[in-house]
Parts: C-alpha cells; sequence; structure tokens
C-alpha cells in the first residue's frame, strides 16, 4: 500500500542528547530521522509500542554513548538554560 502524504519542513526543537540519540538510531534502522519520527508518532497515537527489543537494546547502547539519561517523567520538567 502507497499512501499519498504531503510532508513539510519544520522548525522542531529538541532536547540535544535526545536528538543525537534519534540520529543514531534512524541511521541505525537505514531510515530518515523524519521516518523514524513519523513512524513513533503513529505507534503512540495507538497507544502501540514503536520498538522491537532488539531497537530497545540498540536504543540503550545509543542512550549511554550520548551520556541520555532522561525519561518520559522528565518530559514536562524541562527547563531552558536561561529560565
Amino acid at each position: 500500500m502507497n499512501t499519498k502524504i504531503e510532508r513539510t519542513q519544520t522548525g522542531l526543537r529538541i532536547e540535544k542528547r535526545l536528538l543525537k540519540v534519534l540520529k543514531g538510531l534512524a541511521e541505525s534502522l537505514d531510515m530518515s530521522l523524519g521516518d523514524l519520527i513519523e513512524g513513533i508518532v503513529l505507534h503512540s497515537f495507538e497507544n502501540r509500542p514503536p520498538f522491537s527489543n532488539e531497537t530497545l537494546v540498540k536504543i540503550k547502547q545509543l542512550k549511554d554513548v550520548y551520556d541520555l539519561d532522561l525519561t518520559a517523567g522528565d518530559s514536562h520538567k524541562f527547563k531552558e538554560p536561561d529560565e
């Protein structure tokens, strides 16, 4: 099935280490960062886990490499350095 879509550029701001992990994951899965984020969001909208156990292992490795210690519980507590 080929579903026609229309993509747009966005000025998305994202935590630096999180972006590094996402880029590394996209690279390891041989997909674009945009495709990865779209897949994560669409799975989340349906309350379905987006990653296999194998991919979760890769994410853990990337989080260790980029010193990403944030969790879902941190997501609504972010503060910019100048706040």
